[in-house]
């Protein structure tokens, strides 16, 4: 099952998602320099389980996390783009989600 993420028009946000029953933070945080965008997940109370992980098209971005809190599901930003530019949420040229298993 594929869910879709509405990334805000905001450069630094924190989102309160619900995976397979439990309770996350997801961070996202554009970088104006670089023209990208990044992730993070959280636990409820803001400890990290995994952070900085760049934004980039058609690849599973937590494939190299490690961390045991991590959710069994793949986050994937899907886009014919070769780049994450800041309005490719906004205008709908990127979409950002899970896969689950």
């Amino acid at each position: 099952m594929k869910t879709t993420i509405s990334v805000p028009d905001m450069n630094d946000c924190f989102l309160r998602i619900v995976i397979r029953g439990v309770e996350y933070l997801i961070r996202f945080a554009y970088n104006d320099t670089y023209d990208c965008w990044s992730f993070g997940l959280y636990l409820p109370n803001k400890e990290p389980i995994s952070q900085n992980i760049k934004i980039v098209p058609n690849f599973p971005l937590n494939l190299y996390v490690g961390a045991t809190e991590m959710p069994k599901v793949m986050f994937v930003c899907e886009s014919n783009l070769e780049r994450i530019g800041r309005n490719a949420f906004l205008d709908g040229s990127a979409r950002f989600c899970y896969i689950e298993e």
